[in-house]
């Protein structure tokens, strides 16, 4: 089989395009060394005081921490029930599927605003009967995420099972295998790997879920957007640049590991 490879021209604009959509987060890093109290770019004198910021002020890992807390919570609710749900239209299959899926897409579609308002009143009403999943607490966060998130989950799972082969399901059914059985152990397991997709998705959504945050949250439940968020608004603080290194190199970090991973699994397949 003959394989084409890239030309050194190919290679050349590749390249350039490459650098050219990547120069907005490479201009975030002179900034994130500036001596002065505000963002400019450093002229001769280098400092890290911004990234000793990051360490000596207790609320950017309290922001990072709690935005990991939402984050693993909310992609964790969002996904089991956009599984449940998939998994009821595609076994059930009723009458209504189309209506079904529309309604559970909505909040992907509704304007932002709607939703946040939407989920703001429905955890202030929350709030009068319990003080855990409430306005302005990070359960309550965690749920509006969830709400928010959901949709896209819905999506990954329902194309995984519109996929499936509904022949295994009734191998199973017809050798008396009950629902629980045929869920956790024949139709799960063959769109696991989109399980984990849709978990890390939707755990990024939430990460970056900005708006809705802002509607839902005040002073005790202050995720690492909003913090950054804050430090924009009220005060332009060049620490806000410094944490975004350290995220784009988070981000950067776990893509050359799962590159080198599968590199590395591929040779070994080879």
């Amino acid at each position: 089989m003959i394989q084409l490879r890239p030309g050194p021209l190919a290679l050349t604009l590749a390249a350039l395009i490459a650098v050219f959509l990547l120069m907005p987060l490479i201009s975030v890093i002179p900034v994130s060394f500036t001596p002065n109290r505000y963002l400019s770019v450093p002229e001769g004198e280098w400092s890290l005081r911004h990234y000793r910021a990051l360490i000596e002020n207790p609320a950017w890992a309290q922001g990072f921490w709690l935005s990991i807390r939402v984050g693993v919570v909310a992609s964790a609710l969002a996904t089991a029930l956009a599984t449940a749900f998939a998994l009821g239209i595609w076994m059930i299959q009723p009458r209504f599927a189309g209506l079904l899926m529309g309604l559970a897409l909505l909040p992907m579609v509704a304007p932002p605003v709607v939703s946040a308002l939407t989920l703001y009143f429905f955890l202030i009403t929350l709030s009068k009967v319990n003080s855990f999943v409430a306005y302005d607490t990070w359960a309550g966060v965690a749920l509006a995420h969830s709400v928010m998130i959901a949709p896209f989950a819905v999506v990954l799972v329902s194309v995984a099972l519109s996929q499936l082969d509904r022949r295994i399901d009734l191998a199973a059914r017809s050798m008396g295998a009950g629902v629980a059985t045929r869920v956790f152990r024949v139709i799960l397991p063959n769109i696991r790997f989109t399980l984990v997709t849709a978990l890390f998705l939707t755990f990024v959504l939430s990460w970056d879920e900005i708006g809705v945050t802002l509607f839902i949250t005040s002073v005790n439940a202050v995720t690492l957007p909003r913090l950054m968020w804050m430090g924009l608004r009220d005060n332009i603080d060049p620490a806000i640049a410094a944490i975004s290194v350290v995220l784009i190199t988070i981000v950067v970090t776990v893509i050359l590991a799962k590159t080198f991973w599968q590199m590395r699994r591929k040779g070994r397949g080879d």
